[in-house]
């Protein structure tokens, strides 16, 4: 077994064996499952009530991604923890002394910290979406081959995972549960949203990576935006490898 290897194998033991972290990991699915049912029977009951307007304009694409804004939370947590449990408990001192190469033991925390997100979120993002498909019923659902539909799928997978590992590398700069959690929860889902609803900051906020990335979600790009569904999900890519070569340098620089 190579360093990296054996670093992710252990890393993936205490994932699995840290309470946190696989709750985290259930509440995302869990979460998102259910608002994505009461989002698909909502709009099944109000579909005779909206107007001609409405339903023209009615995305069921990006319906159908309905109950990540909320399961992400959990999906967030789950990346700052793996990475800030240690440090909260010390046990990162142990850790450095079964794996003392830090960039082998950084870089096999964010690989597996990444792997796992993608793996759990193909599943989730797939369960949900095809879940609000079927509670919506006719005429309003969707099938993988419509258009527009597989690329968001594709997307929507890409732009949790990135956004988990844009958590992981603050995580690693900042070595704090809370502060973290206290800075990218309120970012994600609030600030971000009520900044782009500013007229004055709108061009700008777009720009930060839960907005840009969240571009892919829908069917038809939105009119007052500068990013596309791929150059937004480009701008999440920057933005994630910022967090992780910042995470890399303070854990090559600063003492355990």
């Amino acid at each position: 077994m190579t360093a990296i290897s054996s670093a992710m194998a252990f890393e993936w033991t205490k994932i699995r064996t840290v309470r946190a972290t696989t709750w985290s990991l259930a509440l995302y699915f869990l979460a998102t499952l259910a608002v994505a049912l009461l989002t698909g029977y909502y709009l099944r009951s109000s579909y005779d009530s909206r107007d001609s307007e409405a339903l023209s304009t009615f995305d069921p694409v990006a319906a159908g991604f309905s109950g990540l804004r909320l399961g992400l939370i959990a999906l967030v947590v789950f990346g700052v923890l793996i990475v800030t449990s240690e440090y909260s408990t010390g046990t990162v001192r142990t850790s450095l002394a079964a794996v003392p190469r830090r960039g082998v033991f950084y870089g096999a925390k964010l690989l597996t910290g990444t792997v796992t997100a993608l793996v759990v979120s193909t599943v989730v993002v797939t369960v949900g979406f095809f879940a609000t498909q079927l509670a919506m019923g006719d005429p309003q659902s969707v099938s993988l081959l419509d258009d527009g539909v597989l690329r968001s799928l594709v997307g929507a997978v890409l732009y949790t995972t990135l956004l988990c590992v844009f958590a992981m590398g603050l995580a690693s700069v900042l070595r704090s549960s809370a502060l973290t959690m206290g800075i990218l929860v309120p970012l994600f889902f609030m600030i971000s949203t009520i900044l782009t609803n500013l007229p004055g900051v709108r061009d700008v906020a777009q720009f930060l990576p839960d907005v840009a990335g969240g571009l892919i979600l829908y069917r038809d790009q939105p009119d007052d935006t500068v990013l596309n569904a791929w150059t937004g999900m480009a701008v999440l890519g920057a933005w994630a490898a910022a967090a992780v070569t910042a995470g890399y340098a303070v854990s090559r620089r600063r003492d355990a």
